[in-house]
């Protein structure tokens, strides 16, 4: 439904999603936190408790973080295309960073601990998501926010932009899912199978993670929830003709 001035007005139904995906990623977070505090000693930088900022620094970014950047665009329909473009590429910067610190703890703590690296499918998926993700973010800040990027090429990538974004956020959830399962299986071995308590709240944790990630990507695929098709075409082309021409009018 649209206004007469053509900014379109905010799906009812649209803004109950985003407030249910908000509500999960939370959960996530705070369980996640919590099942480290409960079973695993909690927190800390320079103990045997440095694994556990791992696990968490993930969630919080390449999960929840990257999660609210995707959905950025449903969020601000119709706010100004370089702010919602500024916020979207922020909120991935923040994502990189906690993701990097998360990286970093896990590698000095099996240096400390003498134990072997990227030996796991885990690790594995979680170094494919960790490249790809800053591939990412570099080409799309070439494209989108560095002035000068031809506005044909802007046009062409954008397709692949959004393809390859819900792509690394699913396997950001897929790896953590692994990773869940690895921690588990490590500690409980055997005495999984008896539903102990922590393997039931990790199952739990596990299950959220994929309901928030259906949730995000169902907001994002669904066609009518865009970002208004007019006021996206207009808004990129004013975008462009500001960082390559200044405000001077425009012919057409």
């Amino acid at each position: 439904m649209e206004s007469g001035t053509g900014a379109a007005s905010t799906p009812r139904a649209l803004a109950y999603y985003v407030a249910f995906s908000q509500l999960l990623g939370l959960t996530v977070v705070a369980m996640t936190g919590a099942w480290l505090g409960l079973y695993r000693g909690g927190i800390a930088w320079k103990s045997a408790l440095q694994f556990n900022v791992h696990p968490l620094c993930m969630v919080i970014g390449l999960i929840f973080l990257q999660g609210d950047a995707l959905l950025v665009y449903r969020v601000f329909r119709n706010e100004a295309k370089r702010t919602t473009k500024v916020l979207h590429g922020l909120l991935h910067v923040f994502a990189f960073i906690i993701a990097l610190v998360g990286l970093v703890a896990v590698f000095d703590y099996h240096k400390k601990k003498d134990y072997a690296d990227m030996y796991s499918l885990h690790s594995w998926c979680g170094i494919l998501v960790f490249v790809l993700y800053f591939v990412q973010w570099i080409v799309g800040f070439s494209f989108f926010l560095f002035p000068g990027a031809s506005f044909s090429l802007r046009s062409r990538y954008r397709p692949q932009h959004i393809f390859f974004g819900a792509a690394i956020f699913l396997l950001s959830v897929g790896t953590a899912l692994l990773g869940l399962k690895e921690a588990l299986l490590f500690k409980l071995g055997a005495k999984y199978s008896t539903f102990q308590p922590e393997g039931v709240l990790a199952n739990v944790l596990g299950l959220l993670l994929v309901c928030f990630g259906g949730v995000v990507l169902y907001i994002l695929t669904r066609a009518e929830w865009k970002r208004p098709s007019q006021a996206e075409e207009q808004a990129l082309s004013m975008d462009f003709k500001t960082l390559t021409e200044g405000d001077s009018p425009s012919s057409q």
